[in-house]
């Protein structure tokens, strides 16, 4: 028998008794005549003592070859331990070593295993085997673990059947660009890694599986960063016969779920902003709403023929800096050079400032009066000691800048509550939006997505005006799960396909899908949640990267396998 007990089982309840522990060397403590060393698993850590007797009989050549990490196995008596260790489960106890077998030595290690002691990335990517004993790390995948748990659970009991699609399909056209793999059998041709099974699912609503999930990996060739791989996670769901109410409803209720039971949190109802709405009053799809601050538009204010900047931009807003009188002109030149750091297509930063004795300092007062800058402030709701921070130009690059410099703003005065949760469902968002570069339409969600009934008289005419009926899910500024509902009607289909693409690939691509609406398509929609997002944000994590096993890194490397290579053909 290799263990009787885990490392992080025995307690006094156990004094007396004879076990066999196996484990990881954590830490050695060598004062001679006694040797305490302690042994760790994945369920905890115990303390085991060599007393003076037992050493010089058979054990000081074997405890001379143990290094940290090596494996071991060892068989000893459970002890009341003099000086306890609170910090530990195991702390009121120690074991009593008779007999110890070295299953596995360990070399001397490339960087020491513990929480505190934070290496490089590269270093730690490269022996990722090694840097998941770290109990900070290992925890976070039981956590991921048990995340899946509960929401396979919640599913199940809902009367969700769990479906495997095809992850080797053909190549699709318009979303992100895709991995493709080389046929063997078929020279020149490829098959693609799914980017999700988004057709696949709608193709099981045809066949009757009314209520469908998986817990899948989906892949995109994507520009990566801290929240994104090139291989991830999808909770995929899809329903038929409901409507987009029914679907928000049980798919909120089972998030509300999911923070109950993992973490004892209870979420308010869940906000439902629309996009034109959103875009306007925070300047991004992806708010955090754990901080007020909003966009405020001055275009008709300042609109008079007196600052050519403003009168030749297309929007003028600003966000108010509540308390900021200590904001100084380096201060605020600091947050000008941010946003030219970011690429963001933006003019100079413009203030106000709002100064404790009443008076008014701002960058533009030669072009306009006091009274001018007092109705500006006002209409801001600003007050003594509040600076307005401005920008003109494009709508939607003005809108960008001031939704990153919200939030540079929020942490840097420390205005969000690390311990809350913000909920929102972000609904009705355009159909479709034209490309700069292109010229052409592109979708917001997908061209399956179903516009609503309420604008599809535009859909001719004016497509950049029908609204879909999509939804997003936004926790804290993060956007967990995206949905809509799709469409179920052949000829519509058919009518929102020619929107985005040519007759031929409209015939190559999507022939089979039209035909299978043709034989009792039901009404249907569905949601897919990001796992390894979910378990950042649960774990309050700015990086998706701790969530994966062996992540790759950001250039989109695995430094442990050094992946990808060369092919090397046998």
């Amino acid at each position: 028998m290799l263990r009787t007990h885990t490392c992080g089982e025995l307690r006094l309840k156990n004094i007396g008794s004879l076990v066999v522990l196996s484990g990881w060397v954590y830490k050695i403590r060598n004062k001679g005549k006694i040797i305490w060393l302690d042994i760790k698993d994945r369920y905890g850590i115990t303390q085991l003592v060599f007393q003076k007797i037992l050493l010089k009989k058979k054990l000081t050549n074997k405890i001379k070859l143990i290094t940290k990490e090596s494996v071991l196995k060892i068989s000893g008596i459970v002890l009341k331990r003099i000086h306890k260790n609170i910090n530990i489960a195991t702390g009121n106890i120690e074991i009593e070593v008779l007999d110890i077998k070295i299953l596995n030595y360990s070399k001397a290690l490339p960087f020491i295993i513990e929480d505190k002691v934070d290496k490089v990335e590269s270093l730690r990517m490269k022996y990722r085997y090694l840097d998941l004993r770290k109990k900070a790390i290992f925890n976070k995948l039981i956590m991921r673990s048990n995340i899946v748990r509960i929401i396979r659970d919640y599913l199940n009991k809902s009367s969700f059947i769990e479906i495997e699609t095809p992850i080797l399909i053909k190549s699709t056209p318009e979303g992100s660009r895709e991995f493709l793999v080389p046929s063997r059998i078929y020279s020149g041709q490829f098959y693609s890694l799914h980017q999700s099974p988004q057709v696949f699912k709608q193709l099981l609503m045809i066949s009757g599986f009314d209520k469908y999930y998986q817990i899948v990996k989906c892949f995109r060739d994507e520009d990566l960063r801290s929240d994104r791989q090139p291989e991830f996670t999808q909770i995929d769901c899809e329903m038929s016969f409901m409507e987009r109410k029914d679907i928000l409803f049980f798919f909120e209720n089972m998030i509300k779920n999911l923070f109950f039971d993992l973490k004892k949190i209870k979420l308010n109802n869940f906000l439902k902003i629309s996009y034109l709405d959103v875009k306007k009053k925070y300047g991004t799809d992806k708010p955090d709403l754990r901080f007020d601050m909003h966009l405020v538009q001055l275009n008709y204010l300042v609109k008079i023929k007196k600052f050519k900047n403003f009168d030749d931009s297309g929007e003028i807003s600003c966000i108010c800096v509540k308390n900021s009188f200590s904001f100084s002109k380096k201060i605020i030149d600091q947050l000008d050079f941010f946003l030219k750091s970011k690429d963001l297509k933006l003019n100079k930063l413009i203030y106000i400032k709002y100064l404790l004795n009443g008076k008014i300092k701002s960058s533009i007062n030669k072009f306009f009066k006091d009274s001018i800058l007092l109705n500006l402030l006002s209409f801001a709701n600003a007050n003594l000691g509040d600076t307005l921070l401005i920008l003109y130009g494009e709508s939607e690059d003005v809108r960008n800048g001031l939704s990153v410099l919200r939030l540079k703003l929020a942490n840097d005065l420390n205005l969000i509550n690390k311990n809350t949760f913000f909920p929102l469902w972000v609904i009705d968002f355009p159909i479709a939006e034209k490309d700069k570069k292109t010229n052409k339409y592109t979708s917001l969600h997908h061209f399956f997505t179903s516009p609503k009934a309420s604008s599809l008289s535009l859909l001719n005419k004016y497509p950049l005006s029908v609204v879909s009926n999509s939804y997003d899910m936004v926790i804290n500024g993060l956007e967990i799960g995206g949905g809509s509902i799709r469409i179920h009607n052949k000829i519509l289909q058919n009518k929102i396909f020619k929107l985005f693409f040519d007759k031929i690939t409209l015939s190559r691509e999507f022939d089979f899908l039209l035909n299978a609406f043709s034989y009792g398509c039901p009404p249907h929609g569905g949601i897919a949640f990001g796992l390894d997002r979910l378990c950042a944000l649960l774990s309050k994590s700015n990086s998706i990267r701790n969530f994966i096993a062996f992540p790759k890194n950001n250039s989109g490397r695995d430094l442990m396998i050094n992946a990808p290579s060369f092919f090397l053909k046998n």
